[in-house]
């Protein structure tokens, strides 16, 4: 049963974050720390095209951080510059995100750093967008009265959590995690799109992250590949002792 507390610490809170910002500007050594660490972060792409932004957002850029927040550092690059098969150099720069973030745990005032290189072309939804490079807001956040009907995020996030209980049960596995992950994919998508980062969906997939169960859906979903991909050790017995048999 998910506590009524715990969806309410994900609405907007009075202030931005004191530890991060100073009259709604970035705190002078937090900014000079993730120059830094984009820096590093842009050597480890290992790709000739230059920067054209960083930007910080997400909740913490915004006035619905939490305890559990990340800082979301993101390094725009066109795509097209890289290569003309943009689909080659996302998954490549997907890859490498996956590789750094999954390598380093760096924290500022006890917040992980994710990086993220997000392509310039790509929409991005967040009303809290601060420019790193540049040291201004390009979005500036407002502090907004949101109803949010606790209720409905509830129910909708404990259906998802059936069901994820479900598919990691169920015979065909492998199909019904991916139609789930699918599903909770679109479902915060249109709610980004609809009705912004307090929708009903976003804030439903929110409770999911907070509360192990995408961990737990990938986490099962990457067991499972990666055991397709592995040999069963009884299989090979029965394989050397057949050929023997046959021999």
């Amino acid at each position: 049963m998910i506590q009524k507390d715990q969806i309410l610490s994900l609405l907007p809170q009075e202030t931005l974050n004191p530890e991060i910002w100073e009259e709604n500007a970035l705190n002078r050594a937090i900014r000079r720390a993730l120059l830094r660490i984009a820096n590093e972060f842009y050597m480890s792409l290992d790709i000739g095209t230059p920067v054209d932004d960083i930007t910080f957002t997400g909740s913490l850029a915004n006035f619905n951080y939490t305890k559990f927040s990340d800082i979301d550092l993101h390094l725009l690059i066109d795509y097209s510059a890289v290569d003309e098969n943009q689909e080659l150099v996302k998954n490549y720069m997907m890859a490498k995100k996956s590789g750094w973030n999954d390598k380093h745990d760096i924290r500022i005032k006890g917040y992980e750093v994710e990086l993220y290189p997000q392509n310039t072309s790509e929409p991005h939804h967040s009303t809290g967008v601060y420019s790193v490079l540049k040291n201004k807001w390009l979005t500036m956040p407002k502090q907004i009265d949101v109803d949010v009907d606790i209720e409905c995020v509830r129910h909708k996030a404990e259906c998802l959590m059936y069901e994820i209980d479900h598919a990691i049960k169920s015979p065909n596995r492998i199909q019904t995690i991916d139609r789930i992950k699918e599903k909770i994919r679109n479902m915060r998508q249109s709610g980004l799109e609809r009705s912004g980062e307090f929708s009903i969906e976003n804030l439903a997939f929110k409770v999911l992250r907070r509360n192990g169960y995408l961990k737990k859906l990938y986490d099962t979903a990457n067991s499972d590949y990666d055991q397709s991909l592995s040999l069963n050790q009884e299989a090979l017995l029965r394989e050397y002792f057949r050929n023997k048999i046959n021999m």
